[in-house]
């Protein structure tokens, strides 16, 4: 990607921008752009992101003028731009999450494919043993069912199950006349009912074995012989071979059973006999009737009507649930024990695989490390199923232990985790993610455009440093180019000199709006001390008046507010009762005195008075056709004059104004004394913007260039006009 176009029309914020950026040519991986509160930073993220999204319901639009035409165009070196190459990464976004991407990170593909070609086959048995499964069940997702049913933690599988419960198949196992989902429902309704209605249940269990201690066949005690054992013997002796033997059964009463036949049919009448009792169907009636007023269990009351004496069985639902999955699994003995034996030949194979799975997570540990490292947060991160996350490809299970210098590390989720961090760790919290998908893109060798929107914003300066040092890892990678943007400047200087994007600064950018919200990007500057550019360029008449704030500072850094050249410089800033009497040349003095460095710094106009010559400078920058939007000379100079202008005109019209003692904000205690005798609504609104928008722009420092930068010119130039005809 040598060369990347931008062109955007009407999306969010952006009335139109159309943008080269030049890597290539300048040899660059990254471009750093300065954009201003309100400028264009938040729409181009956002459209960005929505582009690589590219979901057809959420596009890029003006959200206002629903009728402007939004157009977008990204282009590297001339095509159109793979949408999947974007990125862009806001820290504010609490929905991004990258933990999906670090099955990426696994340094032997060799591995995953032994396991994968291990589950493929055990996935083609299994596919047609659940086939076979089915049919039998009748349910609708037997796998899951049976998990459910059998599993005791977390890691058991369907396969570790099924080894386990082949072991214990019924030779001769029960068929049943309902669909699984009848009896046991997702739901769990069927559940649910049998707990509430637990004593009707009962009732119905406690007449079905007062009947069984009647009958001549059945038995209820603790070596029961009910309906169940009945049916199996039956099936034990279904071929009469038993019977041909010469042998015979003898019943309590001394009758006696020679054939298959006249058991079956003995076993069929003490049934009917049992179920046919008024007690026991007055109990199941009661059953019956509750089922009914639940219409979510039509199927269960339809089964149970069918075969009543499934109540005995639900009574333990969770062993008979057992038992009818174990006679499913019986009915296919020769299929289970062939997947089973199968599954048990691979079981320690896999489990090597799985040991040496756990050692593949050198880029992961070491992402881990670098961010426990480098980032001040009060907690540290744990993987927990890495594993899982190298064979199966699930989404890594991330906790975090939270750190009390006084007390013992709590384990906590992600959710929980951040409802307790504060804006600044949570933002942290996201750093994270970005670290794991650009991780993953490395692994990939996928060609990046990565946006970094505001990503140190609310950052103490702890990890505000650490993320520089990250960002600039990202810079000298060739696998990603970067557009950096941020509307805090100090995070704009620190990134442009730790990235050393300074030794060409074209690289560099500010970005421009006009009223028509058509956005410039310009080549930036004020990375250095600017305090040693004024003074080198004193004979320059703008920064000859702007560097008077700044000197004035400085003295009352060294000297305190009553140094005399405090208070001459003081008086070149407010109208004061010596402003008319000095002279540019006075405070081109004052200056040689201050700082001998500028003692060869000579200016041709030391004769006109400092308040005729901030005037003077302020009206060429007004006039100025092609007027620098950057250059804080002009912002400082304008200001000054406009509030200098404005204090001479509240000066006037205050009466015995020169009586007045001011000794601090001169400005705003004007402003006061003025509203006292003017309500011009039109005049104090110009008056109120002045006192707003100049003490930032004058009272300058290292740490004030962000409001002299934000600040639009044309505002600055337009108050002006309006202090000017103020009469």
């Amino acid at each position: 990607m040598n060369i990347l176009e931008i062109q955007l029309q009407n999306c969010f914020g952006i009335g139109k921008l159309d943008h080269k950026f030049e890597f290539g040519q300048l040899a660059t991986n990254s471009f750093l752009i300065y954009a201003p509160n309100g400028t264009m930073k938040t729409s181009f993220a956002k459209t960005l992101d929505l582009i690589a999204k590219n979901d057809t319901k959420s596009m890029p639009c003006d959200k206002v003028y629903n009728n402007r035409a939004t157009s977008h165009n990204i282009s590297a070196d001339g095509n159109s731009i793979d949408i999947a190459s974007i990125l862009v990464v806001n820290a504010e976004d609490n929905n991004y999450d990258s933990s999906n991407k670090i099955s990426s990170f696994i340094a032997s593909k060799e591995l995953k494919k032994k396991y994968d070609d291990i589950y493929s086959e055990l996935e083609t048995q299994k596919s047609e043993y659940i086939k076979k499964l089915k049919q039998i069940s009748q349910s609708t997702d037997c796998e899951t069912e049976f998990i459910n049913t059998y599993s005791q933690s977390p890691k058991d599988t369907f396969y570790e199950l099924l080894l386990t419960t082949s072991k214990i198949l019924s030779p001769k196992p029960a068929t049943y006349n309902f669909r699984y989902n009848d009896i046991f429902d997702k739901k769990g309704n069927v559940k649910k009912f049998l707990d509430k209605n637990q004593k009707l249940l009962s009732d119905y269990v406690t007449k079905y074995d007062e009947l069984l201690k009647k009958s001549k066949f059945f038995k209820s005690s603790a070596n029961s012989f009910g309906t169940y054992q009945a049916n199996e013997l039956l099936k034990s002796t279904e071929d009469n071979s038993y019977f041909d033997a010469g042998h015979k059964f003898t019943l309590s009463d001394n009758a006696e059973i020679k054939s298959t036949g006249e058991l079956k049919q003995l076993l069929q009448k003490e049934i009917t006999s049992i179920v046919n009792d008024e007690k026991l169907k007055k109990s199941f009636d009661q059953v019956d009737k509750a089922i009914g007023a639940n219409a979510e269990m039509r199927s269960f009351k339809s089964a149970v009507e069918k075969d009543n004496l499934l109540l005995v069985e639900l009574d333990k639902y969770d062993d008979f649930r057992k038992k009818v999955w174990l006679n499913y699994i019986s009915a296919l003995s020769k299929e289970t024990n062939e997947l089973s034996k199968f599954y048990g030949s691979k079981k320690i194979e896999l489990e090597k695989i799985i040991i040496e799975a756990k050692k593949e997570f050198v880029i992961w540990e070491e992402i881990i490390k670098t961010f426990n490292e480098r980032f001040y947060v009060p907690f540290e991160i744990k993987l927990v199923n890495q594993e899982d996350v190298v064979l199966k490809e699930e989404t890594a299970n991330l906790e975090f232990d939270y750190k009390d210098p006084n007390d013992t590390p709590v384990r906590k989720d992600k959710n929980s985790l951040l409802s307790v961090l504060s804006k600044g760790e949570q933002r942290a919290f996201y750093i994270l993610h970005l670290l794991f998908e650009v991780e993953s893109r490395v692994q990939l060798n996928q060609k990046t455009l990565l946006i970094l929107d505001d990503i140190a914003d609310s950052f103490d300066y702890k990890n505000k440093y650490a993320i520089i040092e990250y960002i600039k890892e990202l810079h000298q990678s060739t696998v990603f180019k970067l557009l950096i943007l941020t509307h805090n400047f100090d995070f704009y200087r620190t990134v442009a000199k730790r990235l050393r994007l300074d030794r060409d600064r074209r690289c560099i950018l500010m970005t421009l709006r006009n009223d028509a919200r058509e956005i410039s990007l310009v080549q930036g500057g004020y990375l250095n001390d600017i305090f040693s550019h004024f003074k080198n360029n004193l004979a320059k008449p703008k920064i000859f008046v702007s560097i008077i704030p700044l000197v004035r500072n400085l003295i009352e850094y060294i000297e305190g507010q009553s140094s005399q050249k405090y208070v001459e410089l003081t008086s070149c800033l407010h109208l004061k009762t010596d402003t008319n009497r000095l002279k540019c040349s006075d405070i081109l003095s004052l200056i040689h005195s201050s700082f001998p460095t500028t003692a060869n710094r000579s200016i041709t106009f030391g004769a006109k008075p400092i308040k005729d010559f901030t005037f003077e400078t302020a009206d060429a920058i007004e006039q100025e056709s092609s007027l620098d939007e950057i250059l804080l000379e002009n912002k400082i100079a304008l200001s000054i004059a406009i509030r200098l202008k404005a204090e001479e005109y509240m000066l006037s019209k205050i009466p015995n104004s020169s009586t007045l003692v001011i000794t601090a904000n001169q400005t705003s205690e004007l402003l006061t004394h003025f509203k006292a005798i003017n309500s011009d609504k039109n005049i104090l609104t110009v008056l109120e913007r002045v006192n707003l928008m100049t003490p930032e722009n004058i009272h300058v420092n290292a740490f004030m260039f962000e409001p002299l930068i934000d600040i639009s010119i044309f505002h600055l130039v337009q108050l002006y006009k309006k202090v000017k005809l103020l009469t």
